[in-house]
């Protein structure tokens, strides 16, 4: 377990107690409002785990890392109930007892009957209804997916047996949907489109309910995954029940899909016209947009496609019969996603590369299609210099002229991935404009227009409460304001010419 906490609150403190009494560890509660108070020696925060490295609770003897991770492959790990959260809808908060016999009885009676669902689906369908495509290894180190390590090398495995059985009934019961609705006269496109939606619900569900959910005592409620972008180990999971009344249940992400419906209801705008093509290659006509906004992705900083996966294998087991279009390849497509990853035998170097030309083009694109002195807005948020250099390398070689860079705060500030990741505080909004760059400048006079207009930036940004890896990203987008508008900047030394080309 990595720690104890259930509830650490300001007024409320219960956790879980190893009693390792007798050579055998039994679980209680210990708390504010419990019988048992938290002993004064022992410490909640302190797991039996960090870093697979595993100690035993009654010997103290440590299972080193490496060690761990083999049995986890070699198929020897288990996992066992421990505790249960309750909520009375007559009372106020949440409560907590210890497992019973009943919970494992009823567990190991979804786990044999996942076995008889699973063959009679996978006879009417074609296809294994729990996902059994690979997990894609992300080829950097950035450990951001690695429950391989673990075992864990499909999709399915990611869930245990009651999550399965609960997601592939979802996932019949919307196929169903669709079936009787042609089958009552419903019209194809909107029984297509109401189906649609339901399997939205069913991607949604994994969310917060496989093995890698934490339960968040601070808040008492289930941490979304991919809040931290990233598919880590996790030791000690919370299982939802999605069926219930409170929480992340199929009920409750039905409310919070209806909800939205007004906003992505477009009557009030008589004509919209809604494209998707590839950034490299824009369907339109040159000059044609007076505005053009983009967030591209940041470098190494998320792996979009593989983590999509995720979402990917569900959403191709309830529509991709009604959508084959969308869901013809195995898994998300990756080839064309313009990250710095490694493409193929070139290796991160050639990723990285790719990664430039594709931004490069992207960029061109806008350029051609924004009208003159048109205005282009670009989002990026990334800690590291090299990614910073390969966007501003790519926005200059487009031909379009940065004219200001804003860091707004666009992130919450306790968000997961903020703590730890590359990603910034603060997004910085770059404005750039469809102009013409001056020829040339000499380095001397550009020296003396950056300290001048710097001077001044950077005390605005932080008087602005703008400070940290975020003041110093706002610092090279204010100094490209000026050096970027010019083609080309010239040193003149004694001994001749010192060519710079921005």
């Amino acid at each position: 377990m990595r720690q104890y906490w259930l509830a650490k609150k300001d007024n409320k403190n219960d956790a879980l107690y190893p009693d390792a009494a007798n050579g055998n560890v039994e679980f209680k509660i210990a708390g504010d409002g419990c019988r048992k108070k938290i002993p004064k020696n022992f410490d909640p925060k302190k797991g039996t785990v960090a870093r697979a490295a595993a100690t035993c609770l009654i010997c103290g003897a440590t299972i080193e890392a490496n060690n761990t991770r083999k049995l986890f492959q070699d198929g020897k790990a288990g996992q066992r109930l421990i505790a249960v959260v309750l909520h009375n809808p007559k009372k106020r908060g949440k409560h907590y007892r210890i497992d019973n016999d009943e919970n494992l009885k009823i567990f190991k009676k979804a786990e044999n009957y996942l076995k008889k669902k699973r063959e009679k689906l996978m006879s009417e369908w074609g296809i294994d209804p729990v996902p059994d495509e690979p997990i894609k290894r992300v080829p950097v180190s950035f450990g951001v997916i690695n429950v391989w390590v673990y075992g864990m090398n499909t999709w399915g495995d990611l869930f245990n047996s009651r999550q399965k059985l609960a997601l592939i009934t979802f996932v019949d019961k919307v196929r169903r949907a669709h079936e009787m609705m042609l089958k009552d006269g419903y019209e194809e496109e909107y029984a297509k489109a109401v189906v649609s939606y339901l399997s939205l619900i069913v991607s949604r569900i994994p969310d917060t309910n496989f093995t890698i959910c934490r339960w968040d005592g601070s808040w008492e409620k289930t941490s979304t995954t991919f809040a931290r972008q990233a598919l880590p180990m996790n030791w000690d999971y919370i299982e939802a029940n999605i069926i219930g009344e409170k929480g992340c249940s199929w009920q409750n992400i039905l409310k919070s899909l209806l909800a939205v419906f007004h906003n992505i209801t477009i009557k009030s705008i008589s004509s919209v016209d809604l494209s998707h093509s590839l950034a490299t290659l824009l369907p339109h006509l040159d000059d044609y947009f007076d505005a053009v906004f983009t967030d591209p992705p940041y470098y190494d900083n998320v792996p979009y496609s593989y983590l999509s996966d995720f979402f990917y294998v569900w959403l191709k087991r309830s529509v991709g019969h009604i959508h084959p279009d969308l869901f013809s390849t195995p898994l998300t497509p990756k080839k064309n996603e313009i990250v710095a990853y490694s493409h193929g035998p070139k290796g991160y170097e050639g990723g990285i590369k790719f990664f430039e030309e594709m931004l490069k083009k992207s960029f061109q694109e806008i350029h051609r299609v924004l009208k003159p002195d048109g205005i282009a807005i670009i989002v990026y948020a990334h800690k590291s210099t090299a990614g910073w250099e390969t966007l501003i390398n790519s926005l200059l070689d487009s031909g379009l002229v940065m004219t200001g860079a804003r860091p707004i705060n666009t992130e919450m500030k306790k968000r997961l991935r903020a703590n730890e990741s590359a990603a910034l505080a603060s997004s910085i909004y770059i404005i750039a404009r469809k102009m013409k760059r001056e020829s040339t400048a000499f380095y001397n006079d550009v020296k003396n227009e950056l300290k001048n207009y710097l001077d001044k930036k950077l005390e605005h940004l932080w008087e602005q409460g703008i400070s940290g890896g975020d003041f110093f990203i706002a610092a090279i987008g204010s100094a490209i304001e000026v050096f970027g508008k010019y083609e080309k900047v010239m040193d003149l030394y004694a001994s001749g010419w010192k060519l710079a080309t921005s």
